[in-house]
């Protein structure tokens, strides 16, 4: 099976045995997921997220999964915008979870495939979706070809980590990567476990600077130093057991997971002629938005 034949069907087990992960709470004002998504992209709170959907007529949600992220956008939308999902295992299950919602579709889409059926858009969302493609760069180039003139594309990718997580990550994902889901699911349960377990200690650590491990001097929680610095042990007390569980198994069961930089992403938007208006790097990822200048 290939990297790309793995990719997919890990991503078809994942939303169809978990249809609703993390819907509500992306959804929820004030969650963690909600708030991470509009501080990265720069939008501050609601408010800010009308405010910057106000302009728009249509909006495609590149890579939509189950549709949280698709209602987040049909929520703040102008009610006469029309929004678009397309993915590529997933596009059914978000038209189920958001069955009877206004001005909406979906598609099946391969975002390295021809993507003209999908029309042209003013802004196009595709978040945690790119790093899972064999060819990310070009994938994000035949997303910019729908966007109209002075239209926006806004990006996120994962970004290169710290060393000793890096090596973690991938030791664990060579190794669960050619499992089904039930096995692999039984490891992504150990590892939410572990990071339950480090949440529920209540402990802080204050730690130097160690630029060998790029280990940043600050104090952290148990659970978000070994998270930020070691391995990913998700774990988000607001979600169930079995949703911090699927968020565990999306990160380390696909093949498919490449980590990027902010130059090289940077890149990505001026071969297409796009101004950068916002960008973001955090522990995980970048997040970047641009306009396609007329």
């Amino acid at each position: 099976m290939t990297e790309i034949d793995q990719t997919r069907r890990s991503f078809g087990d994942k939303w169809n045995n978990n249809a609703n992960a993390a819907f509500a709470e992306t959804l929820r004002p004030g969650s963690d997921i909600f708030d991470w998504i509009l501080g990265r992209n720069g939008f501050g709170d609601a408010d800010g997220l009308t405010r910057f959907l106000s302009r728009f007529s249509r909006i495609l949600d590149a890579g939509c999964g189950n549709g949280r992220v698709t209602a987040l956008l049909r929520a703040y939308a102008p009610d006469t915008a029309e929004i678009v999902g397309a993915d590529l295992v997933a596009s059914e299950i978000a038209r189920g979870n958001l069955a009877g919602a206004p001005r909406m579709d979906f598609h099946a889409a391969d975002l390295l495939g021809d993507l003209a059926h999908l029309g042209t858009y003013d802004f196009i969302y595709c978040q945690e979706v790119l790093h899972h493609t064999a060819e990310p760069a070009r994938a994000f180039g035949n997303l910019c070809g729908l966007l109209r003139p002075g239209g926006e594309i806004a990006i996120y990718v994962y970004k290169k980590k710290a060393p000793v997580r890096e090596f973690v990550d991938d030791y664990i994902r060579d190794r669960i990567s050619g499992l089904g889901y039930s096995d692999a699911r039984d490891v992504a349960r150990q590892i939410t476990e572990l990071g339950r377990a480090l949440s529920e200690t209540g402990g802080k650590v204050t730690v130097p600077d160690v630029p060998l491990l790029e280990i940043k001097a600050g104090q952290y929680d148990a659970q978000r130093f070994v998270y930020h610095f070691f391995m990913k042990c998700f774990w988000n007390p607001d979600l169930s057991f079995d949703d911090n569980v699927a968020i565990n198994y999306d990160w380390y069961h696909p093949q498919l997971c490449s980590r990027h930089t902010m130059e090289e992403v940077r890149g990505w938007y001026a071969a297409r002629g796009l101004s950068i208006v916002h960008s973001c790097e955090d522990f995980y990822g970048i997040t970047m938005r641009g306009v396609l200048v007329a």
